[in-house]
């Protein structure tokens, strides 16, 4: 690598900029939490070369590591004013005390300084990949004299061939079965193989038939060698033509009277057969390509890698990522293949799902990892095979994502840890163990719901939910006002009622009463935590209904889907909690279910307005309703198709269609619809 020339700005003093090696600069270092303008090096410091820079906080701490083509225009932009950088990124200028940087001579070796420092440092506010296992390989250790097939998780074993990963252990322990059927290779441990051959006795696997190596006495080193690598060629290419050569010598060895070598070639093919059966043939035989498929949203990503080696796939890898900072689909993709080759060679292909800006120098990297050299190309998939692989490693990816969301959230320490830190977050005197929160959704102004779901000690009391209907047109700060008066008017008479109902039904013996008694007194409930989805807006509208309800005892916040960042009543300044929290974790998993409410709710409101519209129409059953949405897909084509479209439908004749056009309110000549339907071109699915 070529020599560095490093500055730094932030402590000490002195003057920098100076471009000689190994020489740093220095300004003077602010206080902790002071403007970080005050520590802003100048721009005339700051070199135009390749470089990578690091963050420290006033401990000394490396905080965040990043490289750049040009060193002075990517640090400009964490020195732009505060209010316009993305939240995180401001957390992060705001927590650092100074800033250094080194100067390499290209885009390669800035990479390759990025990833050193990365790995030294482990900063806090770069990209987290959590593996949630040690994948299990198959593995020849080809250096042997007489090389040993095995499972193994250690990465490290000099010389060895890797074979996966697998996605469980007793897969590899399959696979070496019916493998060691087919070409008898050692399996027996390394002392057993010393003692067999000291001792001209066979190894005890070898007297019981499961080790084919030396160590059984049954055939050379040389023999075995040529065997072992018969055995590594196959499971490099899962090539088809060394089963087509083992069928012909079988005939051979049948037409010769030799029916015991022919039994054995055999049981030898019907051991390859099965092991090609359990690999999914997905591209062609000459393919070897690792995919990566990518589902992500603001705190976390799922990563899946499928391992495709002769158009099979060979194993399966999954990583979760914690985002600490605001990151790219690109950014993530080159830190993830980072990961993956950390200790593996990459193949000649790699499918992403998007391409980092320095997809080059990161495919140069990427080559220099791989032992017999070559080139390594990186690729995205739209269309084809390839595309299709992407596709279901991403839907894997997405699964990854739920799975991991659901066995955080379903975890009584993690929820008790959230619970208690969004108490000490918002100031609050308990934790607020019943939070509901709300969402407005609507299309365009039009078919206007709100959604209020609850979360209970953590987890989520579907049973509680309710679903609003907003009247007349309003926007997203009166529909939420609107919704708020009509949940919470009546709640200090509610619980009185609910008091005196409790004391007469334990004198009647009645504990439970009716289930709509019950419903009742559960939407009276007095929430612990009032969660809107929005910002400072969505909060002050919903600070003013409580205002006007008279209800001062009830913690109100807001959660802002762009930034995460969470505001109280009053405030200027949002409440900032670390990306990786288990309170912000689950504050965002309650916006999100409130949203997903929401959005089903409208979507099926929209969809019985144009529905009932067309129902009213005689002979318009629901199934030629639901033909008709589905050939014309939004309510606006339905009302700008004309008869003769309309009649082209499946099921709709010419009397009908004019029915229908005169329904709507739709002339021939375009005449405009005096119906509520609303104009949307949105598609009107099942969902």
């Amino acid at each position: 690598m070529a020599g560095f020339v490093e500055g730094r700005t932030g402590g000490g003093t002195g003057v920098g900029g100076r471009a000689s090696a190994g020489l740093t600069g220095q300004v003077g270092r602010p206080t902790r939490g002071s403007d970080p303008m005050d520590w802003k090096p100048k721009s005339s410091d700051i070199p135009t070369q390749p470089g990578v820079y690091r963050f420290r906080d006033a401990s000394g701490r490396v905080i965040y590591v990043g490289k750049a083509i040009n060193l002075r225009q990517r640090l400009s932009n964490y020195f732009q004013p505060l209010n316009s950088l993305h939240q995180r990124t401001r957390h992060m200028v705001l927590s650092a005390n100074h800033v250094e940087w080194t100067v390499v001579g290209s885009d390669f070796e800035a990479l390759q300084l990025e990833y050193t420092w990365i790995k030294e440092f482990d900063p806090p506010y770069n990209v987290k990949f959590r593996d949630d296992k040690t994948y299990p390989y198959m593995v020849l250790t080809m250096a042997d004299e007489a090389p040993r097939v095995m499972v193994t998780r250690n990465h490290r074993i000099p010389g060895a061939r890797y074979f996966g990963p697998y996605p469980k252990i007793w897969a590899v322990r399959e696979t070496i079965e019916l493998m060691v059927k087919a070409f008898p290779i050692r399996t027996c441990s390394d002392s057993s193989y010393t003692k067999a051959m000291a001792s001209g006795r066979p190894c005890f696997a070898g007297q019981i038939g499961r080790c084919g190596g030396p160590c059984s006495h049954k055939v050379t080193i040389e023999e075995h060698r040529a065997t072992v690598e018969q055995f590594a060629t196959f499971m490099a290419s899962h090539d088809r033509s060394v089963i087509t050569r083992l069928q012909r010598e079988m005939k051979d060895a049948a037409s010769a009277f030799e029916y015991e070598q022919a039994a054995k070639l055999r049981d030898r093919i019907q051991a390859l057969e099965n092991v090609l059966e359990k690999s999914a043939v997905v591209l062609a035989d000459s393919v070897d390509t690792d995919v990566f498929g990518i589902e992500e949203d603001e705190l976390a990503a799922a990563v899946q890698q499928f391992v495709v080696r002769g158009g099979r796939v060979r194993g399966v890898r999954s990583w979760v990522v914690d985002k600490e900072l605001d990151v790219t689909t690109g950014e993530l993709v080159e830190q993830m293949l980072e990961t993956a080759y950390e200790s593996e060679p990459p193949p000649r292909e790699i499918i992403v799902p998007a391409l980092p800006d320095d997809a080059t120098a990161l495919e140069t990297w990427l080559a220099a990892m791989r032992p017999r050299g070559g080139a390594v190309a990186l690729r995205t998939a739209q269309r084809g095979e390839k595309a299709a692989v992407l596709q279901t490693a991403t839907l894997n990816a997405k699964q990854a994502l739920m799975l991991y969301k659901s066995r955080r959230s379903a975890d009584y320490v993690s929820r008790t840890q959230a619970l208690n830190d969004i108490q000490d977050a918002l100031g609050l005197a308990e934790a607020p163990l019943r939070m509901e929160c709300y969402d407005v959704s609507h299309l365009g102004g039009t078919n206007i719901v709100a959604s209020m779901v609850v979360f209970e000690d953590g987890l989520p009391k579907k049973s509680a939910y309710r679903k609003f209907a907003v009247n007349g047109y309003a926007d997203d700060l009166e529909s939420l006002h609107q919704v708020l008066t009509r949940r919470l008017s009546h709640l200090e008479d509610d619980d009185i009622a609910g008091v005196e109902e409790d004391l007469g039904r334990r004198e009647l013996g009645d504990e439970e009463g009716t289930a709509a008694e019950r419903t009742r007194r559960r939407f009276a409930y007095r929430p612990g935590l009032i969660i809107v989805d929005g910002g400072q807006p969505q909060v002050e509208a919903a600070a003013r209904t409580l205002e006007e309800l008279g209800i001062h005892d009830i913690p109100l916040c807001g959660l802002a889907k762009r930034l995460e960042e969470i505001w109280l009543p009053g405030n200027d300044f949002p409440v900032i909690l670390p990306r990786n929290s288990e309170a912000l974790f689950m504050l965002q998993r309650i916006r999100d279910e409130a949203h997903r409410f929401a959005i089903t709710f409208q979507r099926a409101k929209r969809k019985n307005d144009i529905g009932s519209v067309l129902g009213e129409v005689p002979g318009l059953g629901p199934a030629r309703v639901k033909e008709l949405l589905k050939h014309f897909g939004s309510v606006k084509r339905l009302k700008t198709a004309s008869a003769e479209q309309i009649a082209d439908v499946r099921g709709i004749g010419p009397a009908l269609a004019d029915a229908i056009v005169l329904k709507l309110g739709v002339a021939r000549l375009g005449t405009p619809s005096t119906d509520p339907i609303g104009d949307s071109d949105a598609t009107l699915s099942d969902g």
